[in-house]
């Protein structure tokens, strides 16, 4: 029996092991995230999916693309504040400021993060420090200095004045976070080049990590695909026919990755809605001028109206609001990155276009070889059988002759025998030279 001290142990095992199943299930959530930021430094987080959710706007959906348990095509999705990638091995979440890879020790993502963190820091140099302070600057000076504009009782000016704020800063990322060291659009001073936003930079990483890997495949396959299709065409045996079938299984999933990558390229390029919401850095800065020139809007009318023009005030504020919200960037950028991409991943799909082609050439001259032999078969089992039918004439004869019934032939000497036998023989050589002769002449027969 147990005692009363026992009883109130299990008791209490059993009321305590819900709540602790309760505690491993919510630390499953948290995952293990490398955090790339604009800076260049990188570091691992664990933070859950609520967190992300949160921090990139994203909604529980577009996450599961990045699930490692869940199968789902190549995609990229350009969202409000987020472009969520999963290209391959490559799955990521790239914001205004920072790139977040879940999977970021796997062996296959390792030249990948690789090159995203020398890329980023690469890129992150005095002069983008320069922009970025001399922005910061240029914000904090319109934020303490509001008087130096006039109010404005017209929505309209409102637009029009937000619209000199964004060409005062030289672009549209001329007011970035504070922290933020994103460059944006650098113009140079000779006005030759320009700078991609750290998302396009990011996501030129993301896509050549993707294309080169899908290339090396391609090579690799080649380099394997060529000389066994020789050597089987050279020699058919099982042994080749089974290494054929293996490459022939590898071209038809490789080609099925990069032709679902370059058809996700190709909506990108056609939908220019998709492009635009990419453009994460002009987007919040223009979110952030819109709301210098909302707060220079309330401090200079509320100056001026205090009682009496509340409604009609609220009605200009939303108005700028409007105005300032509507984003067109010039996606020209995006869709020249876009484009050398779609052709680079297009020449792999044409290499498996070709190797696939090789492969088929290749099945129909092995079908032609067989189809020969076949005939070549049916030929000799045409010969055979008509040699049967003329033994057969011959064993007919034989039958006569073995029949129990008297006649002179019997009696004759015994050199009639063998003239009686060489002449059934070469009868029916004559039979079959006369049947395959015939065969010949109608076509039957080669």
């Amino acid at each position: 029996m147990r005692s009363p001290k026992q009883g109130m142990e299990d008791d209490l095992h059993h009321r305590a092991t819900p709540t602790a199943a309760a505690g491993r299930r919510k630390g499953t959530v948290n995952r293990e995230w490398l955090v790339v930021s604009d800076s260049g430094r990188s570091y691992h987080e664990e933070v859950g999916k609520h967190s992300i959710m949160r921090r990139t706007g994203l909604p529980a959906r577009d996450l599961r693309v990045l699930d490692p348990l869940l199968s789902y095509p190549s995609t990229i999705l350009g969202r409000e504040r987020a472009i969520v990638i999963n290209l391959e091995h490559i799955k990521a979440i790239i914001t205004a400021t920072e790139v977040l890879v879940p999977n970021s020790k796997d062996p296959l993502v390792a030249p990948f993060v690789q090159d995203l963190q020398s890329r980023v820091a690469s890129s992150f140099g005095a002069p983008q420090h320069e922009a970025a302070e001399t922005s910061d600057l240029d914000g904090e000076a319109i934020r303490k200095s509001p008087s130096c504009w006039p109010s404005f009782p017209s929505q309209g000016m409102a637009a029009t004045h937000g619209a000199d704020i964004s060409k005062q800063n030289g672009s549209l990322t001329g007011d970035l976070p504070e922290g933020s060291h994103s460059p944006g659009l650098d113009v140079n001073g000779d006005g030759s080049t320009k700078v991609l936003p750290f998302e396009f930079r990011a996501l030129e990483v993301c896509l050549e990590s993707a294309c080169r890997c899908l290339e090396s495949e391609t090579l690799t396959l080649e380099q394997e695909a060529y000389p066994a299709l020789d050597e089987l065409t050279s020699k058919i045996s099982t042994l080749n026919l089974e290494r054929v079938r293996q490459i022939k299984s590898r071209l038809v999933a490789i080609s099925g990755r990069v032709q679902k990558v370059r058809d996700e390229l190709e909506h990108l390029l056609d939908d220019d809605m998709d492009m635009a919401e990419m453009y994460l850095t002009d987007k919040l800065a223009n979110q952030r001028v819109g709301e210098i020139s909302s707060r220079v809007n309330l401090e200079n009318d509320a100056s001026e109206q205090e009682d009496d023009g509340d409604d009609e005030f609220r009605v200009e504020t939303d108005s700028s609001h409007e105005s300032l919200g509507v984003f067109k960037p010039n996606i020209e950028e995006l869709e020249m990155l876009l484009e050398a991409y779609f052709v680079q991943i297009d020449g792999t799909l044409n290499k498996l276009s070709h190797l696939r082609e090789y492969v088929d050439d290749t099945e129909d001259y092995i079908n032609i070889m067989l189809d020969e032999k076949q005939n070549q078969l049916l030929q000799m089992g045409v010969m055979l059988s008509t040699a049967t039918v003329v033994t057969t004439a011959g064993v007919v004869v034989v039958g006569l002759f073995g029949m129990n019934i008297g006649i002179d032939l019997y009696n004759a000497p015994y050199r009639k025998f063998w003239e009686t036998t060489l002449g059934t023989i070469i009868g029916c050589v004559i039979l079959y030279v006369l049947a395959i002769g015939f065969g010949k002449k109608s076509g039957l027969l080669q």
